[in-house]
Order: structure tokens, then C-alpha cells, then sequence
């Protein structure tokens, strides 16, 4: 099973810290207000991994 490089699960957790703290925005640039979903906070902190260029396991096809 493939797995997050350290990398990209820090900046999962750096994005999961905002979501607590309650200064995560979602959309670009944050226009579209607070983040309430954990589950969205994690997929912005995938998707920022993502962009980053770090090891993030590709989405599972059912």
C-alpha cells in the first residue's frame, strides 16, 4: 500500500492546525469563507501536498 512521504503528512498537519485554530479558508485564495468539514480540511491539505510536488498515493478507483 503506498503511503504519504514526511513531507506531505506535515503539511497535512499544518493544514489540520489552521482548521482547529479556525483560520482555514476554502477556494482560491480563501474567498469562500471558513472551512467547517474535517473532511474537506483534509482534502485542501492533499491537494496542497499535491501541488507541492511531495509522495501522496494517487485516489482509489471503485
Amino acid at each position: 500500500m503506498a503511503k504519504y512521504s514526511k513531507k506531505a503528512q506535515e503539511k497535512i498537519e499544518e493544514v489540520m492546525h489552521e482548521f482547529k485554530e479556525g483560520t482555514l479558508k476554502s477556494g482560491k485564495n480563501g474567498k469562500n469563507g471558513k472551512v467547517t468539514s474535517r473532511k474537506q480540511a483534509i482534502a485542501i491539505g492533499i491537494s496542497e501536498a499535491k501541488e507541492a510536488g511531495l509522495k501522496v498515493p494517487s485516489k482509489k478507483n471503485s
